[in-house]
């Protein structure tokens, strides 16, 4: 999957992360920025996706599409599609013309609104990468949990960051007897919680 990457992704992953680190060293809100994943990072959520069972892949938090083109090499050897939600619509606009200049935008949809008003009519969901803001998590893990397939995987972003509301999300995703639960240390943390 890393060694046949086509060279529009690539290129389109090059840009990406050029305007991360720019925005990254400016004085931009955060909010506005694109804040995406490090290339560490996107490899093993490929990784994963492609480790998955049979199922939706979902993405909460689209941003640019950095993720999202990692994610789509893993869906296109599983003959898979993506179903990605962004709520910003200037991220929105950025990842649909990311998608479209990789040649990606066949196995990607990208849709404008808040995950949370579409999950109840999801099909049984194999993969779900969470990386929108924090205060969204919780509800999307209560939500998504109980659809997802046996050893599907929900993996969220962020888990290193030390907040009071990730902290309660942490311990209860830890308590969940419905799931095996791990933090790894890759890049701001992955929170990896399989379905038994």
């Amino acid at each position: 999957m890393y060694h046949n990457i086509p060279e529009q992704i690539k290129d389109c992953m090059r840009e990406l992360e050029s305007r991360d680190s720019a925005e990254r060293s400016s004085d931009m809100p955060m909010g506005q920025r694109l804040r995406q994943v490090s290339p560490d990072t996107g490899k093993f959520l490929a990784m994963l996706c492609l480790d998955a069972p049979k199922g939706m892949i979902v993405e909460v938090g689209t941003s640019g599409g950095y993720s999202g083109l990692w994610l789509s090499l893993a869906c296109k050897q599983r003959g898979d599609k993506l179903s990605t939600f962004e709520v910003q619509e200037d991220k929105v606009a950025v990842a649909r013309e990311t998608f479209r200049k990789a040649g990606v935008d066949t196995t990607i949809n990208v849709i404008h609104g808040d995950v949370r008003n579409y999950i109840s009519r999801f099909p049984p969901t194999a993969f779900c990468f969470m990386d929108a803001e924090k205060d969204v998590h919780q509800d999307c893990y209560e939500q998504i949990i109980p659809n997802m397939l046996s050893g599907g995987m929900l993996v969220a972003n962020g888990a290193l960051a030390q907040t009071d509301q990730l902290s309660l999300y942490l311990g209860r995703a830890y308590r969940d007897p419905r799931v095996d639960t791990l933090v790894v240390p890759i890049g701001r943390g992955l929170l990896i919680c399989r379905k038994i």
